[in-house]
């Protein structure tokens, strides 16, 4: 069966879901559409008709506590404080859309749809990772500019010493600001406490995302997390996504977390990168 010599993380596509949280509060304060000492408000939201709302209320939230909680409501409320070209632009520049040039047999572009053709409520949906698709490969590789203070990096299969195609995507101080806030998705009250790696700072993000069927979404989900370690300087960026998850659970941060916890706390001893976390580790405040 041919199918089982495919490169999945490659050639297969899907929407990634509350995974672009990050990506567009990173986008926001880059342009300086929001601050990084902002609340946001999480009352449901009528767009164009169309409602977005959360799983819970989680009342009013600062932006690490969106990111925390997941909020759809703020990532889009942050998401239409942008211009649709500047936002596009952003998505762009890391690589959506576009084919990442690893040069592997049926490598997959994904899809970015053109601004000029959005409404308000497609935006918003953009916020939370509708209407764009992307393969893990290209998942992964725009955590790098969160991982390396800005810069988004090309990829390769091959072990390489230095990567001659780097860009600087968003500034240092934007990149560590949203790679602090990730910290805390991993923490007790977040959405991925399960992808913790003991000993070790963990930044990441889970997404959970109803699938396409005949063109509408299914009952069918993806459990998705992507997340770097060790947080005060990454060395490593995993993604993890569990197509269909069939025991009963399906959120990112029960079925996708634990997986990224495993193979980051192996690959970490494997390669000898020593532990980060200290007990009197500074906790981001609340401002």
């Amino acid at each position: 069966n041919i199918s089982h010599y495919r490169n999945r993380a490659i050639t297969d596509v899907f929407e990634p879901g509350s995974t672009m949280k990050p990506l567009v509060v990173a986008a926001a304060l880059d342009g300086g559409y929001i601050k990084e000492n902002q609340f946001f408000t999480t009352k449901n939201l009528r767009i164009k008709g169309k409602w977005v709302k959360d799983g819970h209320d989680y009342g009013t939230l600062n932006l690490t506590g969106v990111l925390k909680k997941s909020s759809n409501v703020a990532a889009s409320k942050i998401a239409l404080s942008m211009p649709p070209e500047y936002f596009w632009r952003f998505y762009h520049s890391l690589g959506f859309g576009m084919s990442p040039g690893v040069g592997f047999s049926g490598e997959s572009s994904g899809s970015l749809p053109e601004y000029l053709g959005w409404n308000e409520f497609e935006q918003a949906t953009l916020s939370f990772g509708y209407r764009l698709s992307m393969s893990v490969l290209q998942l992964a590789r725009s955590y790098t500019a969160l991982a390396d203070d800005g810069q988004l990096h090309s990829v390769s299969l091959l072990k390489r010493d230095r990567d001659d195609y780097v860009q600087q995507v968003i500034s240092p101080k934007t990149a560590v600001s949203v790679r602090t806030m990730l910290e805390q998705v991993v923490k007790k009250d977040g959405t991925a406490y399960k992808a913790r790696v003991e000993g070790y700072r963990v930044a990441g993000k889970t997404g959970t995302v109803k699938k396409v069927k005949n063109g509408a979404y299914s009952d069918d989900y993806l459990a998705v997390f992507v997340g770097m370690a060790p947080a005060s300087d990454p060395k490593l960026i995993i993604a993890v996504m569990v197509d269909s998850p069939h025991a009963g659970q399906y959120y990112g941060g029960l079925v996708a977390a634990p997986i990224f916890s495993k193979v980051m706390g192996g690959a970490l001893r494997l390669l000898g990168i020593a532990p980060d976390e200290e007990q009197s580790m500074t906790v981001l405040l609340t401002k």
